[in-house]
């Protein structure tokens, strides 16, 4: 399975000599994605993880996304892991790809570029989304003893067994993207680690992310920024994410209930993403782009989620830790607020509102 669109892959270079690929994908507006850690242009278009990003992305605007340095189709044996290296890396992709004014989109690591690059730009970033991203590395939130051994060990185990076959190093990490992932999932993250770097490239670039430090550069944003984190994130705290949504003026902050790092599309949380990244890319189309049922409370429509998906009261109880009196009940609310009196009404109104579309990724959970 890949993504339905044709993508068109170019390169372009820094002016350190770094061959950096860079991806369109899409029609529409332009969103450019700022590159981070663990990508590959043409390995990601065939990850379960990856695809409802891509596809979501590109469904009404022209994606452009890139590998950084040291990662994916771009060059590998580079010199400078820094903030700076990163910004121009990003620089250099909005002129190849021909930018004037873009939304700019950074996930985790790439958050804090996307803050340098729009306190640096502010008359090409027309507005920007940020999920799961940090203001601060790891070194820089109190740095101490403990932190710099965390580093250590983190940095040495990427070395030892980063490009291994058997998947037994990186599956920690992968465990920390998506404690929630499908085998599926797991299997093809486990792989995008060995894809994407090498043992040495990915243990420079750990270090170099864990210097950043953009709180000041936040503060001149003056873009419309959307802040999006998981409560439970498992790699970056949620405490990060509420930092850098009050640090750039006037941003709005979405708290999203999962403990994935990269949401996933089979998560209840998915349908809030998609439709606060909709009407925030497209004001004027935000009407028809509102969560389904919206009379449901936040734990119904979890719960709606989770039927649609063709889950039952014994996996939906122990999944939302619930116990199965407590699932009833919620269920005979829901029925009687959708007006619906079967459970199989329920699940016909509910995909045909975009529920339940990871029910094939669920069930193998």
């Amino acid at each position: 399975m890949t993504v339905a669109r044709e993508q068109e892959i170019r390169f372009c270079t820094t002016g350190d000599g770094v061959r950096l690929a860079y991806a369109r994908l899409g029609a529409g507006p332009p969103v450019l994605k700022v590159g981070s850690w663990l990508t590959h242009l043409e390995f990601d278009r065939t990850s379960p993880v990856w695809i409802p990003w891509l596809t979501e992305l590109s469904r009404h605007n022209t994606l452009f996304r890139y590998d950084p340095r040291g990662c994916g189709l771009s060059d590998r044996a580079v010199e400078h892991f820094t903030l700076d290296a990163w910004v121009r890396d990003l620089e250099t992709v909005a002129d190849a790809a021909g930018l004037a004014r873009f939304t700019l989109l950074g996930m985790s690591q790439g958050g804090a570029v996307a803050i340098a690059y729009a306190a640096r730009h502010p008359e090409r970033v027309e507005r920007m989304v940020l999920c799961g991203a940090y203001s601060q590395g790891i070194l820089m939130r109190g740095p101490g003893a403990r932190q710099r051994e965390e580093l250590d060990a983190t940095t040495k185990l990427i070395e030892l067994g980063w490009g291994r076959e058997n998947p037994a190093f990186r599956q920690m990490f992968t465990l920390q993207f998506l404690p929630d992932g499908t085998p599926e999932e797991v299997d093809s993250f486990n792989r995008l680690q060995q894809v994407s770097a090498s043992p040495e490239s990915a243990s420079r670039i750990v270090r170099g992310y864990a210097s950043i430090d953009v709180q000041a550069k936040a503060a001149r944003v003056r873009c419309p920024t959307l802040v999006m984190h998981a409560h439970d994130d498992s790699r970056v705290p949620f405490e990060e994410g509420r930092r850098v949504a009050s640090l750039i003026p006037g941003a709005r902050f979405v708290p999203l209930q999962s403990r994935n790092h990269v949401l996933l599309a089979h998560e209840p949380a998915w349908q809030t993403l998609v439709a606060e990244l909709r009407a925030f890319l497209d004001p004027a189309a935000a009407r028809g782009t509102a969560l389904p049922f919206a009379e449901l409370t936040p734990r119904e429509r979890e719960l709606l989620e989770l039927i649609a998906e063709g889950r039952d009261n014994d996996d939906i109880a122990r999944r939302l830790r619930l116990s199965n009196k407590t699932v009833r009940n919620h269920i005979t609310r829901i029925f009687a607020k959708m007006q619906v009196s079967t459970r199989a009404q329920a699940i016909v109104r509910a995909r045909e509102a975009g529920m339940g579309m990871g029910s094939a990724a669920g069930a193998k959970a």
